[in-house]
């Protein structure tokens, strides 16, 4: 008996390793090589391939494909029907299963509704890629991307809350929410304490 819960319509291959408390919803397809944490939630109709790991507490809402060589690390939130890709310049007459490009999402990040992450970036922890958007770049920590192509326009705290900071520059915030304390130093943004 596994400590997940499997809806009947979803298939779960053999040797995908899921995570003690994760739900694995409507029409899921898990692929065998999958590695996927605890307390895990895949939504309706979501694909997970066979080179995917993905960490605890993540959220796949429906529609998203994860495909191989993508990495997802603990808390990681994808919005309904976002994109994935894993070949840079795909063509169906050319094999190019060869040429995956790896793409990493850090700890906490939020992947909007319909945003596409071009393969081959990372991600940093904590950013925030509004609805919509398309990175085809690597996303600093905590930055708040929005756009195609995705431009950064802000800083995120980890609570999900826009700083009021400068995007480029220094600066100190508190989150109005949480109390933490973010400071902005040569472009780059750090939680403190």
């Amino acid at each position: 008996m596994s400590n997940y819960q499997v809806h009947p319509s979803a298939i779960v291959d053999d040797g995908a390793v899921i995570g003690e408390g994760s739900r694995v919803w409507h029409f899921v397809h898990v692929c065998s090589g999958a590695k996927i944490g605890k307390g895990v939630s895949l939504g309706q109709n979501v694909f997970v391939g066979n080179k995917v790991t993905i960490g605890d507490k993540c959220k796949i809402q429906n529609n998203v494909s994860v495909y191989d060589n993508v990495h997802l690390e603990d808390g990681v939130f994808c919005g309904p029907s976002m994109v994935f890709t894993n070949v840079y310049n795909p063509r169906s007459l050319i094999e190019r299963k060869d040429e995956y490009r790896d793409t990493l999402v850090k700890r906490g990040a939020t992947l909007g509704a319909n945003c596409t992450i071009v393969c081959g970036v990372t991600i940093g922890e904590f950013a925030f890629v509004g609805a919509g958007a398309v990175i085809n770049k690597n996303v600093p920590a905590y930055a708040l991307m929005v756009g195609v192509p995705a431009k950064q326009i802000g800083w995120m705290s980890e609570f999900g809350e826009r700083l009021n900071l400068p995007v480029l520059g220094e600066g100190e915030e508190l989150c109005q929410h949480s109390g933490a304390s973010y400071v902005l130093k040569n472009n780059s943004l750090s939680k403190v304490g």
